[in-house]
């Protein structure tokens, strides 16, 4: 959800008020690399060529040289899974008596760890899991009691992407009954999330419109403003609002969820933003109701006021819906600095970005 590179030379310039009412020249240039094939981004390693050409030299063209093709990515997104232990695999896979049979090989006198090592290894690579977390976020509940009962540790963290317990696994993908068993086992409702796009029980289930889990982790005291992770970190509000899950939107404001709350350093939002940047209309109706700002500048790094991820995302109707609020279109945000026309020039909405272009300029002083 969240274009990551800061924009130099003449498509920074592609956005500056002119003169006179004409399309920018280097639009039409932006345009061609839009429809070039290298400009697809696949996965998340590669680099799409239009944001390539505006790197600077030293940062740029070694990387377009070789684009991966999806095979390659499906098989480095699998490399982590490599290096699981057959325990963690088994789990994930739901595989009942295997895992029975190596949590009993485990505690043979034979074996060169004890039983509780091979239970609780810890997760390999960048999206490993311990396989109490891999059976909780699948959903094999019987292969949760089988590892808790076995000293499974409720609370160990994941990989280093995310780094989810088992409690927030499981409140991700909606699996209310593991849910329930993990918190009866123990797990913190309110464990501190990952510094990389970590997440606490109730801001996953929040984000997923997993109403029932929320509703469960609130009776347990998970906190409704807990702060959020470093990098692409959401709070249960701008979980809900980036879904567009206005059931859990009202559910939370009526709890007393900061509407206006601190946004992750990098690549965060405000839940107004969030919702902009969607284009859930409802939801982005039912913050600026309950007092959203809507000029609220974007986190220091990739960053938007809720007008620019709007225009970016092509979303008219909440673009026009801001404007009428008081959305300020001489405002800059992120580290590119720009303004919502200049975000919605680059990536090619040429309607919004040329109204608001022209918004702009009639907002900004004429020098004599």
């Amino acid at each position: 959800m969240w274009g990551e590179l800061a924009i130099k030379g003449r498509f920074a310039r592609a956005g500056k008020p002119a003169k006179k009412e004409r399309r920018p020249r280097a639009l039409a240039n932006q345009d061609a690399l839009i429809d070039h094939p290298l400009s697809t981004v696949i996965g998340w390693r590669t680099q799409s060529l239009l944001n390539n050409c505006n790197m600077p030299p030293r940062k740029g063209g070694k990387i377009i040289l070789h684009r991966p093709t999806e095979a390659e990515i499906r098989e480095t997104e699998q490399d982590d899974e490599n290096t699981w232990s057959p325990l963690q695999i088994a789990s994930g896979d739901g595989n009942y008596e295997e895992v029975r049979q190596l949590i009993e090989s485990a505690a043979s006198v034979d074996s060169k760890q004890t039983q509780k090592e091979v239970i609780n290894e810890s997760p390999h690579g960048w999206y490993g899991q311990t396989a109490l977390q891999a059976a909780s976020a699948n959903g094999h509940l019987a292969i949760v009691n089988l590892l808790l009962d076995a000293g499974a540790e409720v609370d160990a963290p994941g990989g280093n992407n995310g780094g989810r317990t088992a409690l927030t696994l499981a409140a991700i993908n909606g699996h209310l009954a593991i849910v329930e068993r993990l918190m009866d086992a123990g797990a913190d409702v309110n464990i501190a999330p990952h510094r990389y796009y970590g997440r606490t029980p109730l801001q996953g289930a929040a984000e997923n419109g997993h109403v029932d889990i929320v509703k469960l982790l609130l009776s347990k005291g998970a906190n409704i403003n807990a702060p959020v992770a470093h990098t692409a970190g959401v709070t249960a509000l701008t979980g809900a609002a980036a879904g567009g899950h206005v059931d859990l939107i009202d559910l939370f404001i009526e709890k007393g969820a900061n509407i206006n709350p601190p946004m992750s350093r990098y690549k965060g939002l405000t839940p107004l933003q969030a919702a902009a940047y969607h284009g859930h209309i409802d939801a982005v109706e039912r913050l600026i109701t309950a007092g959203a700002d809507v000029n609220v500048g974007g986190s220091h790094y990739n960053g938007y006021t809720a007008l620019a991820a709007a225009a970016e995302q092509g979303h008219s109707e909440i673009v026009e819906r801001l404007l009428a609020t008081g959305a300020n279109v001489l405002q800059r945000s992120g580290n590119k600095n720009w303004t919502a026309h200049q975000f919605a020039y680059f990536v090619g909405q040429q309607e919004i970005a040329e109204r608001l272009w022209r918004l702009e300029r009639n907002a900004t002083p004429q020098s004599d």
